[in-house]
This record gives C-alpha cells, structure tokens and sequence, in this order.
C-alpha cells in the first residue's frame, strides 16, 4: 500500500448520539453506510477499517473551523477582517461568545467518537481474522491518538460508546457516562500507544502512516501533557472533577522522566525518519512527504476519487484541506500603473494556486508580537522566511485579462515587470520615513512607498486585521498550472502534515526543563540547539525569490539562552509549527494560555485603521476545556440534570 491515496469518507457506529448519514468507499471502492460487527470479522473488513483510520484525519486536518479552534484566541492567530462568529467566538476578546453551540471543537468530537468505534471494532475481531499485531496496533495507535486530543480539549470523555468500555458499539442507547482524565489515559492511550511502540514496523504500510517513531512520539507526548496534569501548576478545574492522582501511584515527576526517555528513544532509533537539511525544506511543497513527517492528512492532484474533494473548486467543508486560506489576505487587491503616471491601473498580483499565494479568505489574523517578538530574528532564523509569504510578486501575464501589458508601473512610477515585487512586508521599521500620503502612486491595500523602490511597503506597525503576511508552508502547489493561474479556488492538493519527526526534540526538552534528568550531550539546551542550528541554515530565500546559501548556525546557537524556560521551549514550538495548529494544545498543556495570549496588538480591519491597538482576551480557567458540542447533548434521552452535568462547568 505504500504511497496509495485513499478514498474514504468517515462514518461508523459510534456512540448512537453521533450517528448521520454519509457513506465510505475503501481502496476497492466497496460503498458502506455503516461498519457493522460482521464486516469487522473479514480481513477485507479490518484491511477497510485501517483503511479509515487514516482517512479521518481529512476531517480534522485541513478542516478549517477545527484549525481555527486550534489557533484562533491563541498568540498565533486572532479574527481576520472577514472572519464570522466562528472565528469571534473563539478570540475570547469580547467580540463573541464561546458556546456549546458556537466551539468548533465539535468537529474533534464527531469525527474522533466515529473513528474509534471503529478501531474497537477491528482491535476486538482482528484477531480471529488471522489479522497481525502489527495491523492491529494501527487500530490502537489511532484511538490513542483520537483519545489524546479529545481528553485535552474536552477533559474525561465516554469509554463505553454504548456497549461496554472500549467495545465496539451496537447498541442504540442514548446515554453516556464521560470517564475521568486519568481514566482516559491509563485504559487507553497509555496501553494502546505502549502496544503501537512494541508492534508497529519501523517503516509504514503507506506513507505518512503508523510507525514505531510516531508512536513513540504521541506516547512521549502524552506523557509529558498527563505529568502536567497532575502538576497543576495554575490550579485549572478538570472536569469530570477528580482528585489530581494517578491510578498507577506515579508522581507528575515520574511522567516527565518517561516523556523524555521515549522521545529519546525516537531519535536514537528512527528509523527511516530524520530531519531534513533545511527549514525551507521541511515545508516547501516540491518536497512534500518528506521524511521529517511521521503522518499526515494526505490529498493528491492526480485524482478526484483518491483527493476526497473536487479538484476545481473548493467546498469549503470537509475532507477538502482549506485550512490555508483561512491566514490568507486578500492580496488580490494590490495594484499597479498602465503608465509611469499611473493614468490607469490594474490588478497586477492575481490569485494563483502557487504556494506564496492561494485562496483569500481573511478569517484569521496573525496579531504583531508574532513579528516582534516570535520571528524577532528573521537574519539568522530562517524559520521567518521559511513560514510566511512577505514579498508579493507580479502574476498579471498568467492572465488573458491583462497577460498583455508586459510592464506595469510600480511605486515611484517605476517600472515592473511578472516576477518582480509589488508589495513587500518590511522586516522592521525602516530608518527614513514612508510616504503614506499615495497622492499618486495608490497600492490599493494602504500600503507605502519608499525613495527609490518600486514596491510599496508595510512596516511591521501597520500589520492589521486585513493585511498582513500570508502564511507560505500551507499555501497550495499544483504542477497542472500549464503556465497560468491553475484552481486557486480549489481546496490546497497538499497534504496537511500532522506530526513531525523534530517534535521529538522539543518534547524531550520540554520534559527536561520539567526536571527530568537527561542523557549526556541531551540537555533541554542540546536538544532546541539541534533545530536552532538547521534553522540557521539557509538554501532559498522566499523573500528574494531565489538560491540563497548561508550558514547562521553559529549564531543562532550562539543566541540560545544558556537556561532553557517553559516559555522560551513554547516560543521555539512557535517558530517551528507556527499556523499548523499546535497553538492552543500546547498553552493549554503548559497552563500558560492567560500570560501568554491574555493580551495582543494588532491595527484593525479598515484601510484607515493604521494605529496599533492592544486587546485584551477574558480567559478563564474553565476555558481551558472546550464545551461539549450542542449536538451531542440534544441527541442524549437522560433526564435534564444529567444532560446539564455532562457539560463542562463554565458553559451552562
């Protein structure tokens, strides 16, 4: 099966609440409406089920409402000038309000409950199937997976889908009983992940699939995010409420030690992983399924069927990858002279499915400390450059429309020519003055114009709600374009990376700083040194658009506090998985959300709106856990009270 796309849309029998009508056809086409117990006792059965499991994570990754509830309220990513309440509600910045009806979690929710009743439908009746350990533990590794991003969005969630803990369900029971945190992670992510490790092959049956290395991964990572759990260290409710113990007798401390020896274990033994030579490496997408990502979400031009989504326009919905376009302003709204004067003018930067451009649709915003403070290096740290788009060029002459006008004419009544900047994002603010005045020369987008440049420019005081740089490692690729524009409309052909070989590092040393005691040469500094040390290495540049060798990994080493903190661990995850949704997870594991995003600053969503503003987020301790969708609490037949206590406190 290596390197096979799948077709696959997800529905099975899970808890009877979630149930809807959608249909799945595996590898061999067979249409079903839901799994069923006989189906699982067939070796096609199980082989279409794995087949699944990896499909669901289209509904999740590169679903933009769930990528924005990773993001949005975060330091990452605030509501863009087009964004509506799902993006609002989610900024907690007095601008909406986050509800069991309004979270867009529950895309989490429906998609996860779905996939594990299957997993325990294969995991049950593999065996007697003559079905591998080896298959098997791919079942066992994505319902720990599934179980590990529902317990930290929701807290504890139902075991027992309606015919008995971890059972396949048949029943059309309509009550639930949510488990607590601790009972969530040593009955099923614990056990599940610790089998995956001893079962799963070094090398996946398909690419970006289940391995010993991704395994090791999640395990250390739930390790080090349940060590957390028992610390506490801010006093965040939980829900169901229980005392902070681990059933097994461990400590926080204990956690923190096995977090760092499995993610040790992963970069000792990686099998045919590794990190790649560059940053600009990892995301460009001429070097997609590389062998940094463990899994992904995976899509393909060459096939509607095997895409999962149409490959000439976007449905914005599910199992398109869209999550793109979402940090993507509206670059389409720059313009250049016809003539030096500028007697006329036209749009000279067209939408392209090319990755510095893609779908505009503004939802989300990037506030400034992303720019100040996070990429504060964009010399040495090619991980600035290597993350967003911050020179817009000229596309006209992919365009009948306008493709005839050879040259254009930029700021300063200069000329340009396709390939040459229109609009550039200034690394800082500049030492001589902007002329804002565009009593001539108009970008269209309030941008300015320097003496002797013909792009107008944006210093980082004026990145708004409505513009500011686009956000490169998710923008689309196609190699249809035949020269032209190709379908910027369409949802991104690429596949969405969802975890990654060099998080290893990270959660290594994030559990060093934690206190575990470390291996020679494998400080917390000697770790994060290890991707600070590629990030100053350079190959391109995407901001000149050209070759660009150099080696600033000296410097960047050199720069590396000589105590490694929790927040500097977070910002280097920032300059890592910046926009790939790991945001809200990782200030919610650490308790650092309030300190960290409580307040932003950003200029606001008009032309006019050039002045810095900071806003203040209410983050409460409760919001800390996602509410339980609506969805699921209408569908339950128990009496109100025990609807009402289901819900996570905060969200009555």
């Amino acid at each position: 099966m290596k390197n096979k796309f799948i077709k696959i849309s997800v529905c099975t029998l899970a808890l009877s609440l979630l149930l809807g009508s959608c249909t799945d056809d595996i590898l061999d086409e067979q249409s079903r409406t839901v799994y069923t117990p006989d189906y699982f006792k067939t070796e096609a059965g199980v082989i279409g089920g794995l087949t699944g499991m990896y499909a669901h994570l289209r509904y999740m990754y590169g679903q933009a409402y769930y990528y924005n509830a990773t993001l949005t309220g975060t330091d990452e990513a605030t509501w863009g000038q087009s964004a509506d309440g799902n993006f609002k509600d989610a900024d907690l910045s007095g601008v909406g309000n986050l509800n069991s009806s309004s979270s867009r979690s529950d895309v989490l929710w429906n998609t996860a409950f779905s996939n594990i009743n299957a997993a325990n439908g294969i995991i049950e009746n593999a065996s007697a199937v003559g079905i591998s350990e080896a298959l098997v533990s791919e079942a066992r590794f994505f319902r720990a997976f599934d179980y590990f991003l529902l317990v930290q969005t929701f807290g504890g969630v139902p075991l027992d889908l309606g015919s008995g803990e971890l059972k396949f369900n048949v029943s059309q029971n309509r009550t639930s009983v949510r488990n607590t945190v601790p009972e969530v992670y040593t009955k099923v992510i614990f056990p599940d992940l610790v089998t995956a490790v001893a079962n799963l092959p070094d090398a996946g049956r398909v690419t970006g699939g289940a391995t010993k290395t991704v395994a090791r991964l999640h395990l250390a990572k739930a390790y080090l995010t349940y060590g957390w759990w028992l610390e506490n260290p801010n006093n965040i409710p939980t829900y169901p409420e229980t005392p902070r113990t681990d059933p097994d007798g461990h400590n926080a401390q204990w956690y923190f030690q096995k977090a760092y020896d499995i993610a040790i274990e992963g970069i000792d033994n990686p099998g045919p992983f590794a990190l790649q030579p560059t940053f600009y490496d990892v995301n460009v997408a001429t070097n997609d399924r590389n062998n940094e990502i463990l899994l992904m979400a995976d899509h393909t031009e060459s096939s509607e069927i095997f895409n999962g989504g149409s490959l000439t326009f976007g449905s914005g919905g599910a199992p398109d990858n869209f999550a793109g376009w979402m940090l993507t302003w509206n670059y389409t709204s720059l313009v250049s002279g016809t003539t030096p004067a500028w007697t006329a003018k036209v749009s000279s930067v067209q939408r392209e499915a090319a990755q510095p451009y893609g779908r505009p649709w503004v939802r989300m915003a990037p506030p400034q400390g992303v720019f100040n403070n996070t990429f504060a290096d964009k010399v040495n740290d090619s991980r600035y450059d290597g993350t967003f788009t911050t020179v817009y060029r000229g596309n006209w002459d992919k365009t009948t429309l306008i493709g005839t006008n050879p040259v254009l004419y930029g700021a300063n009544g200069i000329a340009v020519e396709p390939g040459d900047a229109i609009f550039s994002f200034l690394n800082e603010e500049p030492s001589q003055p902007i002329d804002f005045s565009n009593t001539t020369y108009n970008s269209g987008i309030g941008a300015g114009v320097l003496p002797g440049r013909a792009d107008f420019v944006l210093p980082p005081s004026r990145i708004s709600r409505r513009v500011y740089p686009g956000l490169w490692k998710l923008g689309p690729y196609r190699t249809d374009n035949a020269g032209g524009l190709g379908q910027p409309n369409a949802g991104s052909t690429r596949p969405f990376n969802v975890a990654k070989f060099s998080e290893l590092y990270l959660v290594a040393a994030e559990a060093a700083v934690k206190g575990a005691a470390t291996q020679p040469g494998k400080s917390a500094r000697d770790l994060v040194n290890v991707l600070r040390a590629r990030a100053g290495k350079w190959r391109y540049s995407n901001a000149d658009n050209a070759v660009f060798i150099q080696d600033n990994s000296a410097a960047a080493v050199a720069a590396t506090p000589a105590v490694i903190d929790i927040n500097y661990i977070l910002a280097e995850r920032s300059r890592e998985y910046f926009g790939e949704g790991y945001r809200w997870f990782d200030l919610v594991r650490t308790q650092k959300w309030n300190e960290l995003a409580g307040t932003y600053t950003i200029c606001g969503p008009n032309l006019t709106d050039v002045t810095p503003q900071t806003f203040t987020r209410t983050i409460q301790p409760f919001h800390y856990l996602r509410p339980i969708p609506q969805g699921q609490l209408d569908a339950m037949d128990m009496p109100d009270a025990d609807i009402e206590a289901y819900q996570n406190p905060g969200y009555e």
